[in-house]
């Protein structure tokens, strides 16, 4: 089949599925917390691609770069939120619960991984070499989680964990070039910051063209072409130069939201939101199809790395805050009502972050297939056990 064609046919296949996957029905809060993940996405390209043969190998891999704008589009919808002004505004209390909740978690998964891949050599040949940078992936995309859209400490931090994972993966990603590591972390930040630069300037000069003064862009209503424009180029370069694509748009992102008007701010947030589902589906479809054949100790990494996260992040939100912060000492044993967000929940980043750092190496999948897994675990587990709060509605951190 032709690429075109065969990218036509996942998109419209995304978006069908997305539209089949809210209907008016009622259903279990767990089945939708399940869809959420993206996991009958992935199912579906696995269909058409090595199942079905609707779409050959070859065709597939010319549309990796819809994989790298997906990747990079989570990103941008995460950078988006990390603008400058609401950043310097965290206090040290929130940065150091924060931290308290975000480096056992990787430290602990990032060990675990380097364990399995020690013990398992099917494991650690389907996940690829070198293993610590497979480790620090893995434990950086297990580390983020889900915000809600209420309380404020609890969205912070969310964010919070998933910067930290964020990080993490970047540092994956460049490990998994040893001869060229410092250069592609150097490489990651500027082109981030040159693209968020970039976007700047087009936002600004659209506002002075609105004032009469002149500028790049017509009206500023039309940031989200601009949008679409620097996400393109960012993740179309982070797939040429081996970068994370999450990254590199997400540093884009939050150059750009803590630096442009707030008309553009508000014109990018909507261009963001309204495509984020569609690209997260197209992409899960094409990652499917891409899929190879990888070895069944994926399945109890997956299970064994999703257990070991559970168990250190509802440990620390127990028992270990109150060592970092008086305030938590005259607290009830369950955590308040502004930490209320599910600390085991997990959002798009996660398998986002996994799928950019497959992408990088082109590999097989694995990492994305763990992730993925661990993260379908974690929902089921938080919907139907007491360890955390349930609340109405969740958002992708």
């Amino acid at each position: 089949m032709h690429p075109v064609l065969a990218l036509a046919l996942v998109i419209v296949a995304g978006i069908g599925v997305t539209r089949l996957s809210r209907p008016a029905l009622r259903r279990p809060a767990v089945l939708g917390d399940l869809l959420a993940t993206g996991a009958p996405f992935l199912l579906l390209g696995l269909l058409l691609g090595p199942g079905l043969g609707v779409v050959d190998a070859a065709g597939l891999h010319l549309l990796e770069p819809v994989v790298a704008l997906a990747v990079g589009w989570t990103g941008a919808v995460f950078g988006a939120r990390l603008e400058w002004r609401m950043v310097r505004r965290v206090s040290d209390r929130t940065w150091m619960v924060g931290a308290t909740l975000a480096i056992p978690v990787l430290l602990a998964t990032t060990l675990m991984a380097l364990i399995l891949a020690h013990a398992s050599p099917a494991l650690a040949e389907s996940w690829g070499h070198p293993s610590l940078a497979v480790a620090l992936a893995l434990g950086g995309a297990l580390t983020t989680a889900t915000s809600q859209r209420a309380p404020r400490l609890g969205r912070r931090n969310a964010l919070i964990d998933t910067a930290f994972g964020a990080g993490a993966v970047a540092v994956a990603a460049a490990l998994a070039h040893p001869h060229f590591a410092v250069r592609t972390l150097a490489l990651t930040v500027l082109a981030g910051g040159g693209l968020g630069g970039l976007f700047v300037a087009l936002a600004r000069g659209a506002g002075g063209a609105g004032g009469g003064g002149g500028g790049l862009l017509p009206d500023p209503s039309e940031t989200g072409v601009a949008a679409l424009a620097v996400i393109l180029c960012g993740a179309g370069f982070s797939y040429a130069a081996a970068l994370s694509p999450f990254v590199v748009c997400g540093l884009a992102a939050a150059t750009f939201m803590s630096f442009s008007p707030v008309a553009a701010h508000r014109a990018m947030a909507a261009v963001l939101s309204r495509w984020e589902i569609a690209l997260y589906a197209a992409f899960l479809l094409v990652a499917g199809a891409l899929l190879r054949p990888m070895t069944v100790w994926v399945l109890v990494a997956a299970a064994i790395l999703a257990l070991l996260r559970i168990l250190v992040r509802w440990v620390t939100v127990r028992f270990g805050l109150d060592q970092v912060d008086p305030v938590w000492r005259s607290l009830p044993f369950a955590p308040p009502r502004e930490f209320a967000y599910a600390p085991i929940r997990q959002g798009v980043s996660a398998v986002a972050l996994a799928a950019g750092f497959d992408l990088v190496r082109g590999a097989s999948g694995a990492v994305l297939i763990t992730v993925l897994l661990s993260v379908i675990a974690a929902e089921a587990i938080a919907a139907l056990t007491p360890l955390t709060a349930h609340p109405r509605s969740t958002e992708v951190s």
